[in-house]
């Protein structure tokens, strides 16, 4: 198919407005003109903001800010074990609900043990508002007890951060966190605020106006790329859409699904995005990249036409890149211009939140089908079921009698439900969890996906149960993520948060061991953790449990697998824990190996898909 000409991303964007009137909340309206401390006026300025539930944990530099917290009647704080359980917890919060987290830690420790949430977010595009603590103004530069520069750490991982050292400048510095967290593209904002300003007195003033000059808020989709995008959907043969996180962060799932259901084309589902078209749809083929289905790899290796929708050309998706979906026109719509061509030239760029990016393309689809009819997609449709039909997803017995970690999975999601919220944290339970688990809705897949985070899992599942708390919330975890952050479950038990986890316990790093038997002749330096296969157990993650607060639980065959999660499932007064013992040998499969082709994939160790690899007719 020919090149489509189509102007830069930069000449398709209005500018952003550079002021917006800030909300005028109950708070605001009723302390405004008052003289309190720069700590009082921090807890107020959350309150203004919208702020409701809050993870934290207290230290020297944010003291000041705890005493007013106290007395607060709106916000919620939770108290966490660790700073990085706080950063997790806004995230999932976040995930869960689509308002910011937010989160509290003091200075030096505390705020480098946020770095990682905060690098996740921003990887992730999570709304997350990180407030800490820092020494005081005239020690600043010193190497004072606990000081460490936090807005320098973490500028390259924030979508905006700030040293706030005047108590005048707090509500500013908090309304902006919040609009700049939440508009445009979502991502992190950090808040230091000097102990000195928290100690002073100020008069609380919550701005009317955000000030913000050159702050890309979200561009309209321009016109003439939206029309060019619907003609090359209603006359492409083989049209795939590449749906990534941005639609779930827009909030956009149902613009997707009227465009799935007017276009016909084939869609597929990033790690970010599962839930956002039901797994139940017909056109729907499941996650592509690394440890993608078949059908939704070999769709977009064969594809004439890829709109990807908030998505970003990943690595993990792409595979290597110059041999990625070779014979397609590609049409990327995202909200940030800084993605579009970035990995993969684009031919129709559209820059734009995708609720205004489906408002405009729907009816400009419909208008071409009008025009010119539907297109005739009888053979791709033919051939993709074929590939369904030939490579659907599966797993084989173990051979060691433990049960199939893919089994269990896969009975969590059904006896759980739809409406079930899934954490995870990193390695092969994420994947075989965004597999073998139904999504038939939004925000129900919580993970960390761009940057990898181990020990996402659990408190992220705090967070989510915090912001949806009439919702069951399972933990799926590994043995290797759950030693990390496992702390969390104590919070959960003082504050009656009644999540639920399940460890897939293979005794093992297992994504490492995997690549590890694959690449490196099964070469198992430092990955055995003994935490479940033979006759120690540490530690016995049941006792474990139990000592932090929690119902523990074992099930060690699938003849029990049903009778376990039935038995979590009656437990809803507080956290369970249920350690599933299961085969350490059990892979993740499809699999393409880094660096290499889509092409290149495995349907199981050693078998190739027999798909076409010749050239487009």
């Amino acid at each position: 198919m020919a090149q489509v000409k189509a102007p830069k991303p930069s000449a398709l964007m209005s500018p952003a407005p550079a002021s917006t009137r800030a909300p005028a909340t109950a708070t605001a309206t009723a302390h405004a003109g008052e003289r309190m401390s720069g700590a009082q006026s921090l807890i107020r300025s959350l309150e203004a903001a919208g702020a409701t539930d809050v993870f934290g944990l207290p230290g020297g530099a944010i003291l000041p800010a705890y005493d007013p917290l106290m007395d607060s009647t709106q916000l919620r704080h939770i108290l966490v074990r660790h700073e990085q359980g706080a950063g997790h917890a806004a995230q999932g919060y976040a995930h869960a609900t689509g308002k910011p987290g937010v989160c509290i830690a003091t200075s030096g420790p505390g705020a480098t043990n946020l770095v990682t949430p905060i690098a996740d977010a921003n990887m992730d595009s999570i709304p997350l508002v990180a407030i800490t603590g820092q020494v005081a103004a005239a020690s600043i530069g010193t190497d004072a007890f606990q000081e460490a520069d936090i807005v320098g750490i973490t500028q390259p991982i924030t979508k905006h951060n700030v040293l706030v050292t005047n108590p005048d400048d707090i509500p500013r510095a908090v309304a902006e966190a919040f609009y700049i967290a939440t508009h445009g593209r979502p991502g992190p904002v950090l808040v230091d605020v000097a102990k000195s300003a928290m100690q002073a007195q100020t008069t609380f003033n919550w701005p009317d106006r955000i000030e913000l000059p050159g702050f890309n808020a979200g561009a309209r989709p321009h016109a003439k790329t939206v029309q060019e995008a619907a003609r090359l959907l209603a006359t492409a043969r083989r049209p795939v859409l590449y749906v990534g996180g941005g639609v779930i962060r827009s909030g956009a799932s149902a613009g997707l699904r009227r465009l799935t259901d007017l276009s016909g084309a084939a869609v597929v589902t990033t790690l970010m995005a599962r839930g956002a078209l039901p797994d139940s749809h017909p056109q729907h083929l499941g996650m592509p990249g690394m440890h993608g289905t078949v059908a939704a790899v070999a769709a977009l290796q064969k594809a004439d036409l890829v709109v990807a929708l908030g998505a970003r050309f990943d690595d993990r998706v792409t595979g290597k890149l110059d041999s990625f979906a070779p014979h397609a026109t590609i049409v990327h719509a995202d909200i940030d211009p800084a993605e579009i061509g970035k990995n993969r030239a684009v031919d129709v760029p559209i820059v734009g939140d995708l609720k205004d990016v489906f408002d405009a393309l729907v009816p400009a689809l419909d208008a071409e089908h009008t025009r010119h009819g539907k297109p005739d997609l009888e053979a791709w449709w033919a051939q993709i079921d074929d590939w369904r039909d030939t490579y659907g997803l599966g797993y084989t017995p173990t051979d060691d009698g433990h049960s199939s970690p893919q089994y269990v999975i896969q009975r969590l999601g059904e006896i759980s439900g739809p409406d079930t919220i899934f954490t995870s944290g990193v390695g092969q339970h994420q994947m075989w969890a965004s597999q073998f688990i139904k999504y038939e809705r939004p925000n129900t897949w919580i993970n960390s996906g761009g940057l990898g985070t181990m020990g996402f899992s659990v408190p992220a599942a705090m967070g989510a149960k915090v912001g949806e708390p009439d919702r069951t919330v399972w933990s799926i975890d590994g043995d290797g993520c759950f030693q990390m952050t496992n702390q969390e479950l104590v919070t959960c038990a003082i504050n009656e948060i009644p999540i639920k986890v399940a460890i897939i316990n293979n005794s093992s790093l297992g994504m490492v061991r995997q690549w590890q038997t694959l690449f490196y002749e099964s070469r198992y330096s430092n990955t055995d953790l003994h935490t479940g296969h033979g006759t120690r157990r540490i530690p016995d993650f049941v006792k474990l449990s139990e000592a932090m607060g929690c119902v523990g639980l074992r099930c060690e065959t699938d003849a029990d697998v049903d009778a376990t999660i039935k038995r979590a499932m009656e437990i809803d007064d507080q956290p369970v824990v249920v350690d599933f013992t299961v085969s350490r040998d059990a892979m993740v499969w499809p699999m393409v190996a880094a660096g290499t082709s889509n092409d290149e994939i495995q349907y199981a160790r050693g078998i190739a898909p027999e798909w076409d690899r010749g050239e487009e007719e």
